[in-house]
């Protein structure tokens, strides 16, 4: 095995002009045997393969077929995220999943463009070989989202920032959702709540969030489910100025359970409202580690329906990211000769599952 990998390593790559010279059939012959198939005979692809092969000829260059035909035959997903954020968050994992299937329709490649919210270089986006960007969940303020913007390429938004035009967007209405929720647990009686919710600007608070910094948070799907949530619990006599909101910039189990345990030490309340379902685990867990009978003594809710939350029976809002990640991609690739951008709301469910039911008296 070390000899073969040693004579591969030595011996002198074949070029497409020497292969055809081997085969003796012109060069565009070689080249549809790779990028045309269906121009050549089963037979003669497999010679020329074969050949191929047998000369060590690695096929295309892939980056000067895109100089000549100016396709990178990629779509970009840019996400605000460290790399491992795409495999580890379930989240992001069904929406990367509907993201591919698109891409697999169209027979186009994916490639990852991971932005950390605490680096500050857009020239990640300027040297991403793809055809389009799909955006998933920036905040408005992004460097690297104005780099996208200024791409000669087609650009879909999932989620957020939602105020550009001329994109495409994707994504579904938070705020009406937690208002729904909101709902749910006020006709249970609950009054006296507490919010946990993901990082609402790129500086790290991994505390108390003010009104004031509720209001301004660059992260809009976020300000939008607190401002559902605001709207839903006021009309039930709520004074949303005394509600707890606990901000947690990592988005984790153990930072939902150390929100909770932040929360339930200063403020008795009979219900925790979360804006994700792993805030909401990490929620269910110090509760009952704490020994809080839920939802007899405490009401814990989610939102996004994620495989563990069915598993926790967690009341949540059930998102259909799949379909979000596909309909992304499906806009990105299907242009079309339209010529104004499109915004696609997919439905969401409110699922009262055993985490939450009537708040407990005095």
């Amino acid at each position: 095995m070390a000899e073969a990998l040693e004579g591969r390593r030595s011996r002198r790559t074949a070029t497409l002009a020497s292969l055809a010279a081997e085969l003796g059939v012109s060069r565009t012959t070689v080249s549809n045997a790779y990028n045309r198939p269906d121009q050549l005979s089963p037979a003669l692809r497999r010679r020329v393969l074969d050949t191929a092969r047998r000369l060590g000829y690695p096929g295309p260059d892939p980056v000067a077929r895109s100089l000549r035909t100016r396709k990178a035959g990629a779509v970009g997903l840019l996400l605000t995220e460290a790399l491992s954020y795409a495999f580890r968050d379930p989240v992001a994992v069904q929406f990367l999943e509907g993201l591919a299937l698109a891409c697999e329709d169209n027979g186009s490649g994916l490639l990852l463009v991971p932005v950390s919210p605490e680096a500050d270089d857009p020239g990640a986006v300027a040297r991403a070989g793809v055809d389009g960007f799909v955006v998933y969940s920036m905040p408005d303020d992004d460097d690297n989202f104005h780099a996208v913007l200024e791409r000669p390429v087609p650009v879909v938004v999932c989620d957020q920032p939602t105020a550009v035009p001329d994109v495409d967007r994707v994504g579904i209405d938070d705020h009406a959702a937690m208002v729904d929720m909101a709902r749910h647990l006020a006709d249970l009686g609950h009054r006296d709540i507490g919010v946990l919710c993901m990082r609402l600007s790129t500086d790290r608070n991994d505390g108390f969030a003010s009104p004031l910094r509720q209001e301004r948070a660059r992260y809009e799907v976020q300000r939008r489910r607190l401002a559902g949530l605001r709207e839903g619990f006021s009309a039930a006599g709520v004074d949303w100025n005394h509600v707890p909101v606990v901000e947690r910039y990592d988005h984790s189990e153990s930072a939902g359970a150390s929100a909770c345990e932040q929360l339930l030490a200063q403020h008795d309340v009979t219900a925790v409202v979360c804006t994700s379902d792993i805030l909401a685990l990490g929620a269910l867990r110090h509760a009952r580690q704490s020994g809080r009978a839920v939802p007899d003594e405490l009401s814990v809710t989610g939102f996004d329906g994620v495989p563990a939350a069915e598993r926790a029976e967690l009341t949540t809002v059930r998102q259909p990211t799949l379909d979000k990640g596909r309909a992304a991609g499906e806009l990105l690739l299907d242009r079309g000769d339209r010529q104004r951008s499109r915004t696609l709301l997919l439905p969401t469910e409110l699922l009262a599952r055993a985490t939450s039911g009537p708040a407990r008296t005095a």
